[in-house]
């Protein structure tokens, strides 16, 4: 798979990334919102966006440290807000934020989230009530499949 094919671009705001299975939002926090978020305020973020069943989903959630990685590469350029180099897919819309929130918390130390940078590549405790920070959401892109028996199947054809 080539690098052209592993982001889909959905036509409603989201991505597809192939390679991972997840749907992304294709603007980040900042972009959205016009400012930058602290912990709280991207899990508020997260509920908003549910509550509008956003593209049609009300499962979006911040993303895991190793899903936020998966977006990086040395060989990708796009700017942030700041006119900065971050290493992210020039599939996302450009001028957002260099950082984001993940929904991992510091064990014994709640008062700490992990973030990950787009400009270096490193994941990195922050105080969550840093607001100097953004966050990218995300969602499983499977569907579930809904179980049913086999023999349920033939009960549910209609004769006339």
């Amino acid at each position: 798979m080539t690098e052209q094919e592993r982001f889909i671009d959905n036509g409603d705001d989201t991505l597809t990334d192939t390679r991972y299975n997840a749907m992304w939002l294709k603007h980040d926090s900042y972009q959205v919102k016009g400012k930058w978020c602290s912990w709280k305020g991207a899990n508020k973020f997260v509920e908003k966006l549910n509550e509008e069943k956003f593209a049609g989903y009300d499962d979006w959630r911040l993303c895991s440290t190793e899903e936020a990685k998966s977006m990086f590469s040395f060989t990708k350029s796009s700017v942030d807000k700041d006119g900065s180099e971050i290493h992210i897919d020039e599939v996302f819309e450009p001028d957002g934020g260099h950082n984001t929130w993940t929904y991992v918390e510091k064990p014994d130390y709640h008062q700490y989230a992990e973030k990950f940078s787009y400009i270096t590549g490193n994941e990195f405790w922050e105080h969550k009530d840093n607001e100097y920070s953004h966050v990218r959401l995300v969602r499983d892109a499977s569907e579930r499949e809904e179980y049913e028996p086999e023999w349920r199947k033939d009960t549910k054809k209609f004769q006339r």
